[in-house]
């Protein structure tokens, strides 16, 4: 027999770096009635929603939203810009950049996925999925490509299965510095709402995000931002598209509508949860999340294991990921944890599997979250007979008393 509340004692810890919990405000929105989606209430809530989500963005541009997944939102990118056989400029930063390419190669697409060579010393991992994206590497990829063969850069900005966050702006003036046409893409699924995104600032063409992350809501809303270029580009591409297609979104969107029945109950939790992030402000969320990381961090380093990202000036502010010394299964610890302490951390994905885990501190998240969560990582560590340098709990605590918010409630 199926049970869906499989926590009936206490609160589940939902530590994943997403799907991240979804506050009660939320979830109460969404349990409204559902109205007539080509009444005149729904185009109100609809232009509200599309202004908002280009406040979060950072753009005056278009905003397409479908009701989907992010890998949707991914197919909606490549499928509105490119024609069959392109070229794409894929950089690896860890599973998800990988996916991608490999939706780009099944959808006709010549992809050429290019990383940093090598593998770390310390840990035997690829090193290309311990740091950001080398904007030098793709500057002079593209300074090679004389003929513009290549179509479009696409590049992670927080890469979920690593914990590391590119620096955009940096591949933006690599592909102005090599003084090529191709447009500029970025997956910033786990960044929305939770780390630093610029989309009209740093130039890109089109992002993609989905709602389950710092949006805090469920999944099954994705996100093309665009640029006026990417939108005349796709007036050319010859890529098969119908229910992706921008065009239609577009001049809707105009009244606040969709050419397809919306996921209305969905886009009443999307109101509730732009509402909670600007009401803060981008700039307050931002530092409350750059805050819990940091804290996670302290306990890491506590605990004497390595941190999946090993470049300080890219680790990511949406999820921390925790090495365990060779030899230590990270599933086997994590499920133990799981069992133990009704605590879900995110798994080791590709080339990290079974050798790291990944504690997810973004959204609907507190001090208290994070303390809980890390003594729970360092009971089942303990358990798993990992030997520790130290208490992670107590050095979480000593950061967030040394550093108080700002806004702690």
């Amino acid at each position: 027999m199926l049970t869906l509340n499989q926590h009936p004692t206490g609160r589940h810890f939902l530590q994943i770096p997403g799907p991240s919990p979804v506050p009660d405000r939320i979830l109460r929105a969404m349990s409204l009635p559902t109205i007539d989606h080509r009444g005149p209430e729904f185009g109100a809530l609809g232009l509200k929603l599309l202004a908002g989500i280009q406040r979060v963005f950072q753009t005056e541009h278009p905003v397409a939203i479908y009701p989907a997944s992010g890998t949707g939102a991914w197919e909606a990118a490549l499928a509105n810009t490119m024609s069959p056989g392109d070229l794409v400029l894929m950089y690896e930063t860890g599973q998800f950049a990988t996916l991608w390419q490999k939706m780009a190669t099944r959808l006709g697409l010549k992809t050429e996925f290019i990383a940093e060579p090598g593998t770390c010393e310390q840990t035997g991992l690829p090193f290309s999925w311990r740091r950001g994206v080398n904007a030098a590497l793709i500057a002079e990829r593209l300074r090679a490509d004389t003929g513009h063969q290549i179509r479009a850069v696409c590049v992670v900005h927080n890469e979920t299965s690593t914990g590391v966050t590119s620096d955009i702006a940096a591949v933006r003036r690599a592909i102005d510095s090599a003084r090529h046409p191709a447009l500029l893409m970025v997956d910033t699924i786990s960044g929305l709402a939770s780390a630093d995104y610029r989309h009209d600032e740093w130039g890109v063409d089109v992002a993609i995000s989905g709602s389950q992350k710092g949006l805090m809501l469920p999944p099954g809303i994705s996100f093309n931002a665009l640029s006026p270029r990417a939108l005349e580009v796709s007036k050319g591409a010859r890529l098969p598209r119908s229910f992706w297609a921008w065009e239609e979104i577009v001049e809707m969107n105009k009244g606040g509508y969709w050419p397809y029945t919306p996921s209305t109950n969905l886009l009443y939790g999307l109101h509730e949860a732009l509402e909670m992030v600007l009401e803060h402000g981008l700039g307050t969320v931002f530092a409350r999340h750059q805050r819990w990381a940091a804290g996670v961090r302290a306990a890491v380093n506590a605990w004497g294991l390595p941190i999946q990202c090993a470049d300080a000036a890219v680790y990511s502010p949406v999820l921390t990921g925790v090495v365990t010394p060779a030899g230590v299964d990270a599933d086997a610890v994590r499920k133990l944890i799981h069992a133990r302490f009704d605590l879900s951390l995110g798994t080791g994905l590709g080339k990290v599997k079974g050798r790291m885990f990944r504690i997810g501190h973004l959204g609907d998240c507190n001090d208290l979250t994070l303390v809980a969560t890390v003594g729970g990582c360092e009971m089942g560590l303990k358990l798993a007979g990992v030997k520790l340098a130290g208490s992670g709990v107590q050095a979480l605590m000593d950061h967030f008393a040394e550093h108080p918010s700002a806004h702690a409630v």
